[in-house]
This record gives structure tokens, sequence and C-alpha cells, in this order.
């Protein structure tokens, strides 16, 4: 009697276009510490990584996310000290820009995204931009949507916070920033409409902030954005000699980082995509639909 012949693995189906589509969340150990990211989409696809702005977290693209995901991979992670990643004590963890790009970067490695475009807002743009120069090659293009590289950007109430702490280490200031009121007022200062803003957003920041320690998290990155600042001539050296595919989405009327900074990258790129939006900082709460069509058409 012969033997029967031997049957062939199964091959697993591929996955169902509604399931690329589907938000998925994870984490990963980098250097002892639980790294927590959103992603979404075909991971053969081209990689989209989008970085937060302070206070906030990968919580600022959960509408975003799902209008790429048909087109890239996309992965959003939270910083150490923000959203669903770890956030140890000051004594364990040098809250440094520097650092939390190494994070980012190394978390990029881990899930084997060698390219990507880069969506930087707020703090997205000290931690994008050091990604961008460290490895130009990586950058398939760039969107600052509210995340500055000149000081032309830099608006009255930034310097009002920055200034009188890098200069007398006099702390009011910040410590105002990290007050309830602050954090809504950075979202509807310059809103189109403040009174259809989901409050959930807001509510969702300040929890991380009101969590134990996190003040002194956070006035150590206050005080290093000083080297985020020395770091701009740099950044537009990077502009100027790579030319990255650009695209500027800018609320026109954020009272933190101001027009003129978005207007300031002509100096540097020849063929940059500068549209404004009639929102303010946060203008993803507004005009998630128009920024998410400007990616489609941009890249």
């Amino acid at each position: 009697m012969t033997a029967p012949a031997e049957l062939p693995m199964p091959v697993p189906p591929l996955p169902a276009p509604a399931d690329l589509l589907r938000v998925r969340y994870g984490r990963t150990t980098i250097d002892g510490l639980s790294v927590f990211h959103r992603s979404a989409g075909d991971p053969a696809a081209p990689a989209f990584v989008l970085l937060h702005g302070f206070p906030s977290s990968s919580h600022m693209f959960r509408e975003l996310i799902p209008r790429l995901a048909g087109r890239f991979h996309v992965i959003a992670p939270d910083y150490i000290g923000f959203g669903h990643s770890d956030a140890p004590p000051v004594e364990r963890f040098e809250y440094r820009f520097d650092r939390l790009a190494g994070i980012v970067a190394t978390l990029l490695e881990r899930l084997g995204v060698g390219r990507y475009h880069l969506y930087m807002q707020d703090y997205g743009g000290p931690v994008g931009m050091r990604l961008a120069t460290a490895a130009p090659g990586r950058v398939l293009g760039l969107v600052f949507q509210n995340a500055n590289a000149y000081l032309d950007g830099i608006g009255a109430p930034a310097r009002e916070v920055f200034l009188p702490l890098w200069e007398r280490g006099d702390e009011a200031g910040a410590r105002q920033m990290l007050t309830a009121e602050m954090t809504r007022w950075q979202y509807t200062a310059g809103a189109r409409d403040p009174h259809g803003l989901n409050p959930d957003a807001w509510l969702h920041d300040q929890a991380g902030l009101d969590r134990p320690g996190s003040s002194a998290r956070q006035l150590a990155l206050f005080r290093d954005y000083r080297h985020n600042v020395e770091h701009y001539p740099a950044w537009q050296q990077y502009l100027r000699t790579q030319q990255p595919k650009t695209l500027v989405a800018w609320g026109r009327h954020d009272p933190i980082f101001i027009a003129a900074g978005a207007e300031a990258f002509r100096r540097d790129l020849e063929q940059p995509h500068i549209h404004y939006l009639e929102s303010g900082h946060f203008a993803l709460e507004e005009d998630v639909e128009a920024i998410a069509a400007l990616i489609r058409s941009t890249f």
C-alpha cells in the first residue's frame, strides 16, 4: 500500500481590505520602556509616520489614520511620557527631544519601516526633523502642520512661556501651560468654530498632564526646547540641500506657531505646497478631511 501524497500546507488568506483599514494598537519595548503606537494599512504600502504635538499623543490622529490607510501604511507612536507609552520619572529617563526622536527611530526599525513620509505637528517638528536630518535617504516626503522650523513662526504666547524659562528660570508661564484651561485654549484659540470641537480631545490630553510626575517631565522638555531653536539653521540647510517633497498645511489662525512660519518655507524649498486652513493649532479637529485630501493629492 502506497503512502498518501503529502498535502501542501495551507496558504494563509490575504487580509481583507477591511482588516487592512482597521486601526491596530501595539506596544514595543525599547530600552526597557513600553512604547505604544497605532497603525493601519498594508505594511507593503509606503509608510506615513504621524508625529504628535504637545500636550497630545497619537490620539490626535484618530480621525486621520483611517483616511490615509487605504493608500499608506500609517504608524502613529506615543512619545515616552505621552499617551499610552510609559512615563518614567525624570530620575529614570532624560526628557530631551534627542531621546524622544531616538526612541521613535528604534521603533520604526523594529517595525521594519525603512523609508517613510513624516507628518509633523508641534513637537512632531523637532522629533521628525531629527529623524530626517539623521537619515535623509529614508525620507519620502514631509508634512508640516503647525510645526515650526523658523524663528518667524514663533508667536507671542510661545515666547512668553519659553523666554522667561530659558533666560531667568521663571517657570510660571510654563506651569500655566499644564493647566486644563490652557489645554482647552490650545484647541479653541483660532478655531473656526470652537463650539463645534469635540471636548474629548482636550479632556484626553489633560488626563495625561495630570498624571503623577507630569509637571517635571513636561518642564524638562520645555527647557530642552531651546535646543530645537538652535537646530533651526541645520534643519533649514537640510531643506535647501535635500529639497524633500513638502506639504505645509497650516492652521492660519494659530497664535502659538503663526502663519509667518509657514511662509518661511519658501526661502529654502523650491516647490513647497503651502495651504492655509481657517483653523488654529490643532487644525485636524476641524479640517481632517481637507488635510487628508491634501496628503493624498501631494504624495
